[in-house]
């Protein structure tokens, strides 16, 4: 299973380098296509594992005024 992210950025907030930074700290790649980042799961996460990734991605995103959509398929 992969989770995908779709980002959403604002002019008056980080760059997208500075995201795509904090993004691979949490172990997301970037990606080009229908998606911007991806996150390959090693085992089939459970729908907590999948809640405790999007905490860190809120977490890694605050203050940048960016959204994200994120899908796991």
């Amino acid at each position: 299973m992969n989770t995908y992210l779709t980002l959403w950025f604002s002019s008056e907030g980080a760059s997208p380098l500075e995201v795509k930074k904090e993004l691979e700290t949490i172990g997301f790649r970037p990606v080009q296509g229908g998606y911007d980042f991806v996150y390959f799961w090693q085992e089939k996460p459970s729908v907590t594992d999948l809640l405790a990734l999007g905490d860190s991605i809120q977490k890694a995103l605050t203050g940048s005024q960016t959204m994200f959509k994120m899908e796991s398929v």
